[in-house]
């Protein structure tokens, strides 16, 4: 059985009204984190950003406004499948991108075929394995502090 899913997508990267650039976008899910899609920008002139977060808030974000917190996405226009629109937030920085629906809609299909969506669950360990990296977070943070 496969292990993870890959795709490349080309999405703009919204820097002002007058000002967006086309850049590379590397979607990848694994069955180890099967609630889970990162996507890892590859911005101009920095280190590439990977972001994680729901992949059920990528599915509903498609069609209506979804998130809450530091990812947002939803369709550019109220009717239609055309484009979507995906804000990250840090603090007070945001960044938006605009991907087309097409691309978005296959890697998903190609997820659901490895793990099809509400079987998640089904898939070893999750609690024992959320517990384990609560853990080792929790310890990372008393000692920093």
């Amino acid at each position: 059985m496969r292990e993870s899913v890959q795709a490349e997508v080309m999405m703009s990267f919204l820097v002002s009204e007058e000002l967006s650039f086309r850049i590379p976008v590397e979607l990848r899910y694994e069955v180890g984190d099967p609630y889970a899609i990162r996507m890892t920008f590859h911005l101009p002139g920095d280190a590439p950003v990977t972001w994680a977060f729901g992949r059920e808030l990528l599915l509903d974000g498609l069609n209506s406004p979804s998130g809450d917190g530091d990812v947002h996405i939803g369709p550019t226009e109220p009717e239609g499948l055309g484009d979507v629109h995906i804000r990250l937030q840090v603090g007070a920085d945001r960044a938006l991108f605009r991907a087309g629906t097409a691309p978005l809609v296959a890697f998903l299909d190609r997820t659901d075929k490895l793990v099809p969506l509400g079987q998640e669950h089904t898939l070893g360990d999750f609690d024992g394995n959320l517990e384990d990296a609560l853990g080792r977070i929790l310890a990372e943070e008393q000692n920093a502090g």
